[in-house]
């Protein structure tokens, strides 16, 4: 009995001190491998490249294609606002009989619903929808209008194979239906223009390269105008019967840059200059408007809320006098 004793006795002790020894046993040290395993992404995280893609489809759908037999749908909330003070003079015989200085401002809220489908892996046609609600202000009238407006449709075709260390190109082309409400068939008292009252066509070319973690991309594009016909419209002392818009000339150059695997920011210029248009009266007068130059500075973020899903912001500042002065939008796909 007492040899039993002994013998626990012993047992217990070597197994305290078994256990004290795993205890005080110093921890291995981490090696290379484990320290680059917890920096790692997770799954789900994506990656950058794919982040910047999803940017640059955010910042301008013409650079971007999807799979043949797929379908996106996307939706752009943005709000523009039209400040400015014009001065009224009417010259008589050498002197200025008046003088008057207006103030003219227009703010306008556009909900657009675009939805793309890929004919080829190569080629996507795309349809945008566009909702507007337009208030404007100025010494004539005031009113504001809630109404569709012009609804576009494009293709976009990439002519070569995307590859990881060549720019991508893509030739786009789009057709604008003079579907909202046309400024030259207005009348005071009515309401505000929502659309650009006449047809027009684009072609464009666009080019990016991703160099991970920045994306650089830059475009060209041309637009030509259908005239306005058939006119009936009271402009100050004559009745203008007719409009042929002037072409237009754009580009845009830009980058985004990727913070982390869901955060990105993009910083972007694009600036599109527009011939005179020609305009002529009931009376025979013809007369033609002055070329215009617009130019935004686009600051964006975007926000990578799931591995499929990233929510856009961004706000524009025009740099020129024909320049809307603030543009603030939101863009979020919808996945079916």
């Amino acid at each position: 009995m007492m040899f039993r004793t002994i013998a626990i006795a012993v047992a217990v002790a070597l197994t305290a001190t078994s256990a004290f020894a795993q205890e005080s046993q110093p921890t291995a040290p981490a090696t290379t491998a484990d320290a680059r395993d917890a920096l790692a992404k997770k799954e789900g995280e994506g990656d950058q490249s794919a982040l910047l893609k999803q940017t640059l489809t955010a910042v301008d759908k013409q650079y971007s294609l999807i799979r043949a037999g797929q379908i996106a749908l996307s939706y752009d909330l943005s709000y523009s606002y039209v400040g400015e003070d014009r001065i009224v003079t009417d010259i008589a015989n050498g002197s200025a009989t008046l003088f008057n200085i207006e103030n003219n401002n227009s703010h306008t809220v556009t909900n657009t619903l675009s939805a793309d489908y890929g004919l080829r892996d190569n080629l996507t046609t795309n349809v945008t929808l566009p909702l507007i609600s337009r208030y404007s202000d100025t010494a004539a009238r005031s009113g504001m209008s809630n109404t569709i407006g012009d609804i576009s449709a494009g293709v976009r075709w990439q002519p070569f194979e995307a590859r990881r260390d060549t720019p991508g190109v893509t030739v786009v082309s789009n057709v604008r239906l003079p579907t909202g409400r046309s400024p030259f068939k207005i009348i005071a008292g009515s309401g505000e223009a929502t659309g650009s009252g006449v047809g027009a066509l684009t072609l464009g070319l666009n080019v990016n390269k991703i160099v991970d973690p920045v994306a650089l991309f830059g475009s060209l594009n041309y637009t030509v105008s259908a005239p306005a016909k058939d006119l009936w419209q009271v402009n100050g002392s004559r009745i203008l019967t007719r409009v042929q818009p002037g072409g237009s000339f754009g580009f845009g150059v830009g980058f985004a840059y990727a913070l982390s695997y869901g955060i990105s920011t993009t910083v972007s210029f694009q600036e599109a200059i527009s011939a005179g248009s020609k305009l002529r009266f009931a009376d025979g007068l013809e007369a033609k408007t002055h070329m215009q130059t617009s130019g935004i500075l686009n600051l964006g973020l975007g926000y990578r809320v799931s591995p499929k899903t990233t929510v856009n912001f961004s706000v524009g500042i025009g740099v020129t006098p024909d320049s809307p002065n603030l543009v603030i939008g939101m863009n979020i796909p919808l996945a079916l």
